[in-house]
């Protein structure tokens, strides 16, 4: 029997993202691990178990997590949650650690060896683990489809024989790995973008995106 990875159901309600996909899952079977699916762990984006099930893992319970060598969530464990992990269980998230000393402290008194997913250096070999840069191109996009959904118009410009409705105008300030996902997206919805940022360095990029860039003085 090889090592146990155990990836929970996460207990956060606005929380719908898993630590795992099938084809990850598939890959640490291939690479000797006996993986174990919380029930209902990736329903909330919209995988079933019957996916994870076709790629060699075992779907089980919370309690599941007591015969983990290794844990993998999206968010830092609760209180609750390390009370169910062997000693020594490495539990790899993003931990967010800095402002959370009671949150760290807990983790260290559990026992568990803790891996802050947010903390890999920003180096070629540890590019496909950047979580940072997957799931800020993430939001970046997200912020504007919700965006879109509040202003409840149409984005782009609308010329109809009843008249014409001009695009909508689109700001944006900071120009980082969300900001040019939020560029982009905008753009391609039909919006006129401009953009700000600290930097003016980035001017380049948000052009490049068919935005037009405001300087800081």
């Amino acid at each position: 029997m090889g090592q146990i990875v155990f990836i929970p159901r996460e207990l956060d309600p606005n929380e719908p993202r898993v630590a795992a996909s099938p084809e990850t899952v598939k890959r640490l079977a291939g690479l000797g691990f006996d993986v174990i699916i919380e029930k209902g762990a990736g329903l909330g984006s919209r995988i079933p178990d019957e996916d994870f099930a076709a790629v060699g893992a075992a779907i089980g319970k919370a309690t599941d997590a007591s015969k983990a060598d290794v844990v993998l969530k999206v968010r830092r464990p609760t209180d609750a949650e390390l009370k169910g992990y062997k000693s020594g269980a490495a539990v790899i998230a993003i931990m967010d650690p800095y402002g959370n000393d009671a949150a760290v402290a807990a983790m260290a008194k559990a026992g568990i060896t803790a891996f802050s997913m947010e903390f890999m250096p920003r180096i070629t070999r540890a590019q496909v683990m950047d979580v940072l840069s997957s799931q800020a191109n993430l939001a970046g996009y997200q912020a504007v489809i919700d965006a879109a959904a509040e202003y409840d118009r149409a984005l782009p410009m609308m010329m109809t024989a009843a008249g014409t409705v001009p695009a909508a105008k689109t700001f944006i300030m900071g120009v980082g790995v969300a900001g040019l996902q939020a560029i982009a997206t905008a753009r391609r919805l039909g919006a006129i973008v401009t953009a700000t940022d600290v930097r003016p360095a980035v001017k380049e990029q948000v052009q490049s995106l068919g935005a037009k860039f405001l300087a800081v003085e």
